[in-house]
């Protein structure tokens, strides 16, 4: 590779995006309280709730995808990171797209869906170019994942624009994330921990990726295609229910519980369990919602297994290209805990005898402040150069 000379935030694609997409997270749950609760008005299309599930999902996660994508890119293809000024400028579409929704009643529902849409088919088009340039076939799943999560975010846009309220787009798009966390979280977790226990003198893991992987994979993007389109019908929930069955089967053969000395690895594990956990509960509710609201296991998609998950590879991504001691520190340890926290609340909420919206702030608070934390901590790793080896 050549020796990059510019700004550091803009020398490898994780640096700008998880910057910006903690500093999304920390912010977007607490204004939508804020909002709800009348303390704050947000003159969005939609509605301050419309609002909330877009950001979360087509902003936030947006973020920490195109993050990964173009920090993995390099390894799975062999070719140079998009970096300097086309980098600043994939950013800064996703910027305009943040800017844009807050400015609806201003630009209009066309301007806004158009702004907003660029960003994820550019960085669509660079993967697929990517990965085709490079012959890396493997990934072509991952392509096509990305691509249809552009297309759900044009399906949010439409729905807003005609009054449907875009809960069609929101549901694309999240069952497009929990696809990515069992395709990819399920080849990250059960490597990361099989190199972690032979670097530290342990008996490795036996557990390669099997029919049971592709059937489990299988059964989830049944069910989530099921409950997108027939989110009431029986099927979706016993399709769903069976694929988080298997995920528990799958997480199990990866034995997390041997990888309690380092929590960078271990997080891995708790969020591929929000997943499976969050899996079942989804599958739960549709079958009996008097037992299990939508609402419960919704946020334990979200906020439990895609907020868990992104910050255990944001902070491990973080860590290993920014030259850091790969290893959880008591920062870490805060973040991680305040993650969990906050989405152990935001599912109880809806269980516990206590006022909903004050439940819902101390969520946005121990959920928000993990990202918060990240993005102080680890956003002077972000920014800095990386420490010239001696």
């Amino acid at each position: 590779m050549r020796r990059y000379q510019g700004l550091a935030l803009f020398s490898f694609g994780f640096r700008p995006f998880f910057l910006a997409g903690s500093i999304a997270a920390a912010i977007i749950p607490l204004l939508t309280v804020l909002a709800l609760s009348g303390a704050v008005e947000l003159g969005v299309a939609g509605g301050a709730l419309a609002w909330h599930g877009h950001e979360m999902v087509y902003g936030y996660l947006s973020a920490i995808i195109a993050g990964f994508i173009l920090t993995a890119v390099p390894n799975w293809t062999g070719r140079l990171p998009l970096m300097g000024a086309r980098l600043g400028l994939l950013f800064l579409l996703w910027l305009a797209g943040r800017a844009a929704l807050l400015l609806s009643d201003v630009l209009g529902g066309t301007a806004v869906g158009f702004i907003d849409s660029v960003f994820l088919f550019l960085l669509s088009f660079f993967l697929w170019r990517e990965v085709l340039q490079g012959k890396n076939w493997r990934n072509a799943p991952v392509c096509a994942l990305v691509f249809l999560f552009a297309i759900g975010n044009v399906i949010w846009h439409v729905q807003i624009a005609r009054g449907a309220g875009g809960a069609l787009g929101l549901h694309f798009g999240i069952a497009v994330v929990a696809i990515l966390l069992s395709l990819i979280g399920g080849r990250v977790t059960p490597s990361f921990t099989r190199n972690w226990l032979v670097k530290s003198g342990r008996e490795p893991i036996n557990a390669p990726f099997s029919r049971l992987d592709k059937a489990a994979i299988a059964a989830l993007v049944i069910g989530m295609l099921l409950w997108t389109f027939a989110p009431y019908h029986v099927a979706t929930g016993g399709v769903l229910l069976l694929a988080g069955a298997a995920h528990v089967v799958r997480l199990a053969r990866w034995r997390g519980w041997r990888t309690f000395a380092e929590p960078l690895v271990l997080i891995l594990h708790v969020g591929f369990f929000w997943l499976a956990a969050s899996i079942i509960l989804l599958g739960a509710s549709v079958l009996w919602p008097a037992v299990v609201p939508g609402i419960v296991a919704l946020h334990a998609l979200t906020a439990g297994a895609m907020g868990v998950m992104t910050l255990a590879v944001m902070t491990r991504a973080t860590l290993g290209h920014t030259g850091r001691v790969l290893s959880a520190d008591a920062v870490t340890l805060v973040i991680y805990a305040l993650v969990n926290l906050g989405a152990i609340v935001r599912v109880a909420a809806a269980f516990v005898p206590l006022p909903y919206t004050s439940m819902l702030m101390v969520s946005s608070l121990l959920w928000g402040g993990a990202f918060a934390v990240f993005a102080i901590v680890y956003g002077g790793y972000l920014l800095a150069p990386r420490p010239q080896r001696a």
